[in-house]
């Protein structure tokens, strides 16, 4: 998310987190202030994820500040067992599965749209202990197949933009509709 208005219209489609990209070179990268803003503009119930290939310590302090409800990192920070926030790592075709998280993102595309590897993520699926969340390509029309292998959840980026960073309303809601039918369906 990039816009308060875009968590508002993840709020109203029904999805269950909204995630902001911080301290990256991404074009949804946003600031602290934006961040708070946006998470403000969610509603009670809707997960917080702070997202970021940070490697610095520092940035992460900052990310701690918006007390998310989780954290979506690639690099490997060490972080304390007891913490007010849950830890997704961010995996990769040929990664092994991380102890040191609550959930796992098989994310090869990282925010480039680039299709998920489809037998990757279905053994991954198939073989952790911890929750996968299923990310890389995923858009309306094929949310169905993706929901099919059975992940913890999906996660949307520029499927559902109109341009880098801002949400278009009918593909927002269009994916959080099929996703769910197809939850139901399985």
């Amino acid at each position: 998310m990039t816009r308060p208005e875009d968590a508002r219209l993840a709020d109203k489609a029904g999805a269950d987190a909204i995630g902001v990209v911080m301290f990256s070179d991404s074009p949804r990268e946003v600031s602290v202030k934006e961040a708070k803003e946006i998470f403000r503009a969610a509603g009670p119930y809707m997960g917080r994820i702070c997202v970021s290939h940070t490697d610095s310590v520092q940035d992460l302090a900052l990310m701690f500040t918006l007390q998310p409800t989780a954290i979506q990192i690639s690099h490997p920070h060490t972080l304390p067992v007891h913490r007010p926030y849950q830890v997704i790592r961010v995996i990769q075709p040929g990664d092994p599965v991380p102890e040191s998280a609550d959930a796992v993102i098989v994310d090869s595309s990282m925010g480039k749209g680039t299709p998920y590897d489809h037998e990757y993520a279905k053994k991954i699926i198939s073989m952790s202990e911890i929750p996968v969340i299923l990310a890389g390509g995923l858009n309306p029309e094929n949310i169905r197949e993706a929901v099919g292998l059975r992940p913890y959840a999906v996660d949307v980026a520029s499927g559902v933009e109109s341009s880098p960073g801002i949400k278009d309303t009918k593909k927002v809601m269009r994916f959080v509709k099929n996703a769910r039918e197809a939850c139901n369906a399985a």
